[in-house]
């Protein structure tokens, strides 16, 4: 078999509340990605996205990267890293330099976005993605390729992506540690939507859901780019919490009722059938276990989506994502593989759901094609994507910048809200 060049390897690694998984991916002639290895670990050291148990987060990490390589026939040296705990922000900084009338050319072009590198004020945080979005000419929105025309002023809307240091520096942390060099510290959000979302529906505006195990982000698309984001401390993993505590059962036995016999949506029929339910003590021989009726399991799933629900529409609505009816919800993660969630949510947001699974990735496993792996193709897509980010420019001096700061009510998010 051909030696495959360096460059030509992705690799991505999914550092979850529940479970950790690396995937490795070859950029082929035409940008096709094709999957060489996967592989997957539980995670033990990680709570609602932070690390928490160093040296066991660091072990699953070896692990699961030491199984794709064995699946690849290959040895990997860097990895492109998912951050998805809380404390995410997003926002969007603008900044223009003069250009007197002239056709604009790669050089205004340049001391733009070295402007714009001058311009992001974190505010205390650590900076994840600094990405030149949409450019403006004399005050008009939306243009994607200004070089060539003719204009007074060159504007650009910067995406940014910030995060707070300390847990980042962890996990930057707890990947070296398992020997591997760090390529780039990704927002989840970012590589999810990348995944599940059409170029179309980043344009026109689109919420999506991330239902993770430990935590839940729902960031905010539209004019091809995340304009906001936050996230909930409640997760999968809590559904499975409360299947164990009302039936007295292990957190295993509990995540397997809910994976084969839970839904989010009941049948009459529910009422009739009946589930075994392990006893919580591995010593206690004596007897059967409990039998319960599905009914019963999906009433303690419901209690918990309907509060987590709740939540989800009270942010959408404070980020201004509560127009018309029929704005489009995606829903991913490991908690959109419950069976019925779509139909569930769909109504409890009054809104139009689908679930969004990973796309664009040749030979997939079809293990790793579902929402719980979106972040993960994601990351790869990014990673191929060869994003240029503001950070990686020379700051220049003396140039002619309006720096409107992060955390400053950008034009696109200020239109996002008033349309939707």
């Amino acid at each position: 078999m051909a030696k495959i060049a360096t460059d030509e390897l992705i690799t991505a690694l999914d550092i979850g509340s529940s479970k950790v998984s690396a995937m490795i991916a070859q950029k082929v002639d035409g940008g096709e990605l094709v999957v060489l290895g996967t592989g997957q670990r539980e995670s033990r050291g990680v709570k609602r996205g932070y690390v928490a148990d160093m040296a066991a987060t660091e072990g699953a990490v070896r692990e699961a990267v030491e199984q794709a390589e064995r699946i690849a026939g290959l040895n990997i040296e860097n990895v492109w890293v998912s951050f998805s705990a809380g404390g995410l922000v997003s926002d969007v900084a603008s900044v223009e330099v003069e250009l007197g009338g002239h056709r604009v050319e790669e050089a205004d072009i340049e001391a733009l976005l070295q402007a714009g590198r001058q311009s992001i004020n974190p505010a205390g945080r650590m900076v994840l993605h600094a990405q030149p979005a949409l450019y403006t000419l004399d005050r008009l929105q939306g243009v994607k390729q200004p070089l060539g025309l003719y204009a007074d002023r060159l504007g650009v809307d910067i995406h940014v992506v910030a995060a707070d240091g300390s847990p980042v520096r962890n996990l930057d942390l707890c990947v070296r540690s398992a020997h591997l060099e760090v390529k780039a510290i990704i927002a989840s959000p970012v590589a999810t939507g990348m995944a599940c979302l059409s170029d179309e529906e980043r344009e026109l505006g689109v919420a999506l859901v991330e239902m993770g195990a430990g935590i839940t982000n729902i960031s905010l698309f539209a004019g091809g780019m995340l304009v906001a984001l936050t996230s909930i401390p409640i997760g999968a993993a809590d559904i499975t919490d409360d299947i164990a505590s009302a039936f007295g059962t292990r957190r295993a036995q509990a995540e397997r009722m809910k994976c084969f016999h839970g839904s989010a949506n009941a049948s009459p029929r529910d009422n009739h059938d009946m589930i075994e339910v392990a006893p919580i003590s591995a010593d206690d021989d004596a007897g059967e276990g409990a039998r319960i009726t599905k009914a019963q399991l999906i009433s303690v799933i419901r209690q918990r989506l309907d509060h987590l629900m709740g939540e989800i529409q009270k942010v959408l609505t404070e980020l201004g994502f509560g127009g018309p009816v029929g704005r489009q919800v995606v829903l991913t993660g490991g908690g959109a593989e419950l069976k019925g969630i779509a139909d569930y949510a769909q109504v409890a947001l009054g809104r139009s759901v689908r679930v969004g699974r990973p796309r664009g990735l040749t030979a997939l496993p079809e293990a790793h094609s579902g929402p719980a792996f979106a972040t993960l193709a994601g990351l790869a897509q990014y990673a191929a994507s060869s994003p240029l980010d503001l950070r990686a420019i020379t700051p220049a001096h003396q140039l002619v910048h309006r720096p409107h700061g992060f955390g400053a009510l950008s034009r696109l998010f200020a239109a996002f809200r008033a349309n939707y």
